[in-house]
């Protein structure tokens, strides 16, 4: 393979195969849903060594944030229900850790094999009264965006995802890295390494911190203010509660009746 530099975009399968195919080209990530680091492809961020650098998406720490949001979002939840598979293995970890810290259950979905049966998966988190639902970092998840956030709208289940763009499928809340950022800064590490500079010394770069989180609320979700009933029957009556989540119209109280 005659390159001067490789770009390894997405999961961790397509860094491993771009390394077995060849044995000192330079590569440059994009590491959506793994830890670089923790995966032992560098030998740390801020010096990487040999011939890997690139920009990673800190799927070791996004996770604890994503939890820690549902939970401030549902203080009262105990157990939040959770799609994994085997790519998401240490972002589970994390999850789970910060999971016990704060009190919550968490009800672990993971999908082994393609095609994924979404709709059971969302059935077994309703009979498990599951209060909320966390997609962990997954290429396999991404062409299945709208099904899932169907599903959880179905099912009125709150949701956390990995990018703002489960939000205008109708996803509740999203926290993660601006990607327009970290793929500018992908080129920009290529030029780098075309014009002379070495991955070994090239710090493996995070989307910069002013663009997280991106948070979004989708239209179809309705969040009752105070004294408004939800067609569902339930009146948040304090303005100093959390807001009752509910995927039903909102109609006032004077209304109601």
């Amino acid at each position: 393979m005659n390159c001067d530099v490789l770009l390894a975009p997405g999961g961790e399968a397509i860094l491993v195969a771009i390394k077995q195919a060849t044995r000192d080209t330079p590569i440059v990530v994009w590491a959506a849903d793994y830890d670089p680091v923790a995966t032992g492809h560098v030998a740390s961020f801020a010096r990487p060594g040999g011939r890997i650098t690139g920009v990673s998406l800190v799927q070791s720490e996004l996770p604890a944030k994503r939890v820690e949001s549902l939970k401030e979002l549902l203080p009262n939840a105990k157990r939040i229900a959770v799609l994994a598979d085997t790519a998401t293995t240490g972002q589970l970890a994390v999850a789970r850790a910060t999971a016990k810290h704060l009190g919550l259950e968490l009800q672990v979905l993971e999908f082994k094999r393609q095609p994924c049966d979404y709709d059971s998966a969302f059935s077994d988190a309703v009979r498990a009264k599951a209060a909320a639902v966390l997609a962990l970092a997954s290429g396999n998840f991404a062409p299945a965006r709208r099904r899932i956030t169907e599903l959880a709208l179905k099912h009125r289940l709150p949701s956390m995802f990995t990018h703002s763009q489960w939000a205008e499928f109708g996803g509740l809340l999203s926290y993660g890295p601006n990607f327009s950022q970290s793929f500018r800064r992908v080129a920009e590490q290529v030029a780098m390494i075309l014009n002379g500079s070495k991955p070994a010394e090239m710090p493996v770069s995070n989307p910069p911190s002013s663009s997280w989180p991106s948070i979004s609320r989708p239209p179809r979700l309705s969040v009752s203010p105070s004294r408004r009933r939800c067609y569902c029957g339930r009146i948040r009556s304090s303005s100093n509660g959390p807001p009752h989540l509910c995927a039903a119209p909102v109609r006032r109280t004077d209304e109601a009746n």
